[in-house]
């Protein structure tokens, strides 16, 4: 019959299967003087010692605890107001990191049931002599889950608050990073954001880390860095070939003369000053937080403070909270192989890596197989490719299976279709926002859809980021494509959700393989206007109050129901000639409409009015 010792098995079991090197995991007591004291007064009965079932600690980390209570019944898993330590694991747990946080930053777990199906888990983080305890949580929210040890360690210093506050602390930086570059470094705007990535490549080698304030000119720093970025992308990617192009647009940190010449009024010469820099302001914030395009922010920031092409190498990148938005819009499960063929700096293949790490549940063999064989990606521009492969790189993903290359290029279209199945299986999913209006031949927009949709298995799915021109201006593609695809859904998007780019986009989803004519039910329509960002003077478009969650949860919840809602979404049967924008088919909702929604658009329409005939009596003038 099961017992609380079933229970202890189950988390004991996982503890010592994906702990760390140099942990030390005792059960009930501790040979350690700090936890014995702290524990001395901590029973729950409220007289003499505390018991817990395990207490987890770390060599090289004496001041991470993690505490583990246990009890064999989900039913009494925590009490209503959580002062039942006796009864209870959530109770009891958090009665013993209130003792142990006198000494300790201390991860405490409450575990109840007997079976990996019915076992309840709950995560609480106290600090060392923090007041309270709060809800564990990562880039998804609250623990619920048995994770490796390496991950609470790092969950330990995430704090969604935190997390918000030094984003916005890391795009303050962008711009010091950027005007130093400009006036001292004279790097272009395409070496910019390689400088970031190529200094977090070199930061990671064991060896230059230890030893680059010790280089005494700018030509040793500059042959060292690129020895140590050879050293990691050689560790990292197999191929000779592949090896050497993402290496050849870092070369200019060896030989470009301004990076080693010391300005006057500075005591370091620029590359110094760069390793510096990102050692101490990007690389911790990388560090916790995974899920972040770090090398795409960096390169969006860039181009905002720099005149000219807003749209830099012709690639509009994908804001973060749309990437994580499609990623769970195509469901993506860990059986899947996702697929971007303009993957830019790599944003939809780094949302697909956190949504299905997350879906491993801390397994390192599901991990190493997401790693592997479930993100592929294709970039046709040398630095972008670069920056992309660093991008996984950084996140452990260096065996991420990346092209450079056109698309269309028939030798990789035919390794897409046709994979070697020891790398991975055909695509089952395909994120893209392709380029924006390019001028060539085979080069619209829908071509790139056109080709996804090809590459995918039959019954894949797609969602790609397009200009709403697509959705309404007739193009021979749309046929071709219907003639095979399927289109599920069309989604317009918040009209300046590219800020500062003036691009208004929609989202289609497509079902590949599936004729549309053949499909049983008819395409959804929905208006996803409003995401609850707003514009912030150097901080573009972000979630101020903190409203997206909500948000992303109710359009998530309408797409998959495929709910209709007056004035939200609708569905209707289409065809190549007609719209596939939402707009085009809703009802309007006059029963939202107030009496000052009235007079703004009578003030706006006065505004209009003084404002032509003022440029028509200067014209008459």
């Amino acid at each position: 019959m099961p017992n609380e010792r079933t229970t202890e098995d189950i988390v004991r079991n996982h503890l010592k299967k994906h702990g760390v090197a140099g942990q030390i995991l005792e059960e009930q007591t501790s040979d350690d003087p700090k936890i014995k004291k702290a524990l001395a007064k901590a029973s729950k009965g409220g007289e003499g010692t505390g018991k817990p079932e395990f207490i987890l600690r770390l060599k090289d980390d004496p001041d991470f605890l993690l505490v583990v209570e246990c009890k064999v019944d989900p039913a009494k898993h925590e009490s209503s107001n959580r002062d039942k330590p006796v009864e209870y694991s959530v109770d009891g747990a958090l009665l013993y990191s209130a003792h142990l946080s006198k000494h300790f930053d201390v991860i405490a777990v409450a575990a109840s049931g007997t079976t990996a199906t019915n076992i309840k888990i709950s995560t609480f983080r106290r600090l060392r002599e923090s007041p309270t305890a709060d809800p564990l949580c990562d880039e998804h929210g609250p623990i619920e889950r048995l994770l490796p040890v390496a991950e609470y360690r790092r969950l330990l210093s995430f704090d969604p608050a935190v997390r918000f506050r030094s984003q916005v602390e890391l795009m303050d930086f962008s711009q010091t990073l950027h005007d130093y570059l400009r006036d001292y470094a004279k790097l272009s705007e395409n070496e910019k954001p390689l400088a970031v990535s190529g200094c977090l490549l070199a930061l990671r080698d064991d060896a230059f880390k230890s030893n680059w304030r010790k280089y005494k000119t700018g030509v040793t720093l500059g042959r060292e860095l690129m020895a140590a970025l050879r050293r990691e992308i050689d560790a990292a990617v197999p191929e000779p070939a592949k090896q050497r192009v993402m290496l050849q647009p870092y070369q200019f940190l060896e030989t470009h003369p301004e990076l080693n010449r010391t300005p006057p009024g500075k005591t370091e010469w620029p590359l110094r000053a760069l390793v510096g820099l990102i050692e101490e302001n990007v690389r911790p914030f990388l560090d916790t937080y995974h899920d972040v395009d770090v090398i795409g922010q960096f390169y969006g920031e860039f181009l905002r403070y720099t005149g000219g092409d807003k749209k830099g190498l012709g690639i509009v990148l994908t804001p973060r909270h749309l990437t994580e938005l499609f990623v769970k819009l195509a469901r993506v499960g860990l059986k899947d192989t996702v697929i971007d063929t303009c993957c830019g700096t790599g944003g939809f293949l780094i949302a697909a890596l956190a949504e299905l790490d997350a879906k491993a549940d801390g397994d390192p063999d599901i991990r190493e197989d997401i790693r592997r064989h479930r993100l592929v990606g294709v970039e046709q521009q040398p630095h972008m490719f670069a920056l992309a492969a660093s991008n996984m790189i950084l996140r452990g993903d260096g065996k991420a299976n990346l092209f450079q290359g056109s698309c269309f290029d028939p030798e990789i279209v035919e390794k897409l279709e046709k994979p070697d199945q020891a790398r991975f299986q055909r695509p089952s999913i395909g994120l893209i926002n392709p380029p924006f209006a390019q001028r060539g031949e085979g080069l619209h927009e829908l071509d790139f859809v056109a080709n996804l949709l090809d590459i995918l298995r039959p019954g894949g799915r797609a969602v790609v980021v397009l200009p709403m021109s697509c959705a309404i201006e007739p193009h021979p593609q749309r046929k071709a494509i219907l003639e095979k695809h399927t289109l599920v859904a069309s989604i317009s998007l918040p009209n300046d959700i590219f800020h500062p780019i003036g691009v208004i986009a929609c989202a289609l989803v497509f079902e590949a393989h599936q004729p549309h004519a053949d499909s049983p039910s008819p395409t959804w329509f929905g208006a996803w206007k409003n995401d609850g960002f707003v514009k912030k003077k150097r901080r573009g478009r972000i979630d101020l109050n903190e409203t997206w969650p909500d948000i992303r949860d109710a359009w998530l919840k309408s797409f998959h129901a495929r709910s209709t809602v007056t004035g939200q979404s609708v569905v209707r049967q289409v065809g190549a000639d007609d719209e596939w924008l939402a707009e085009a088919y809703l009802e309007t909702d006059y029963s939202a409409l107030t009496a000052q929604d009235f007079g703004k658009v009578i003030r706006e329409y006065a505004i209009f009015e003084a404002v032509m005939a003022a440029d028509i009596d200067e014209e008459v003038e």
